[in-house]
């Protein structure tokens, strides 16, 4: 079942025009959601970000946020996922070719479906591998839009390397994964880039931070080098689809003994209990 705009369809009937902004501009933005037992996890700060985002790029939504997390909310129901993603995006609108904006009336366009999709629970246990690039993305990356070649790039170099993931970097200083953000503990201490526009403002990553401070372990919010990186007694990524991810090697160096830390291991547990039964 697919949503576009106010409709719900079945797969085979869904279509966008293509000369949706979206298409050859990726004039868009975007969430994708969590959903545990049925319901979509973190959904104030999701809408809350998507609002931003739009505000940002000037765009205007297509509903109120109420009526676009009712429509959201039937999806979810039609869909019958329990267990999964919601994802939902929304363009600039139809309009002919020109990069300048099109006419005020044109209409933005929604789109969203959800997919069945299970913990990863493998990988958060044994823990994944990652190589360092440097950071070739644009400069608002704080944005969640549908400009992401850059990060598709980064994280095929990443698959033509043997390895699960990148750790991006740019001029020395670590800023994220390419589709996740990135967190370090250092003597018991936990370190992870600034929200600022170098990064994606991660809700799981927002999670984290919050846990962090319930339980008891500094956290601090400030740049750190790839020496720090490569320095650090462990090393995990947070993402809504991947949760805590352990990070075990990276450019082939072994992280704390190749295993998931103690650190990463409270964390995960003091996650698991935030998610909905």
């Amino acid at each position: 079942m697919i949503l576009i705009d106010d409709r719900f369809l079945p797969e085979s009937e869904a279509s966008v025009s293509y000369m949706d902004r979206g298409y050859y501009f990726g004039d868009g933005i975007y969430e994708v959601f969590r959903v545990y037992n049925g319901q979509l996890y973190e959904k104030p700060a999701h809408y809350e970000r998507l609002i931003r985002t739009a505000r940002e790029v000037k765009m205007r939504l297509p509903a109120p946020i109420e009526t676009i997390d009712a429509r959201l909310t039937e999806l979810l129901e039609r869909s019958g996922v329990c267990n999964g993603i919601l994802y939902v995006q929304i363009t600039r609108g139809v309009a002919p070719r020109s990069h300048a904006f099109p006419p005020a009336e044109t209409k933005p366009v929604l789109l969203a479906y959800c997919n069945e999709l299970e913990r990863p629970v493998g990988k958060m246990q044994s823990g994944i591998s990652a190589i360092t690039l440097p950071d070739m993305r644009w400069l608002r990356c704080d944005l969640k839009t549908l400009n992401l070649l850059g990060s598709v790039l980064a994280k095929q170099e990443a698959a033509e390397a043997g390895a699960d993931d990148v750790i991006l970097h740019r001029d020395g200083i670590v800023t994220e994964c390419s589709a996740s953000n990135l967190m370090i503990v250092k003597d018991g201490e936990v370190w992870t880039h600034p929200a600022d526009h170098l990064i994606l403002h991660g809700i799981t990553r927002a999670v984290v931070l919050r846990l962090a401070e319930e339980n008891g372990i500094p956290a601090h919010e400030t740049a750190f080098s790839l020496e720090a990186l490569r320095q650090a007694d462990e090393v995990f990524l947070t993402g809504t689809t991947m949760e805590l991810f352990p990070i075990v090697t990276i450019d082939g160096v072994s992280v704390g003994g190749g295993q998931p830390g103690p650190v990463t291991r409270k964390l995960q547990a003091a996650f698991e209990k935030t998610i909905p039964i």
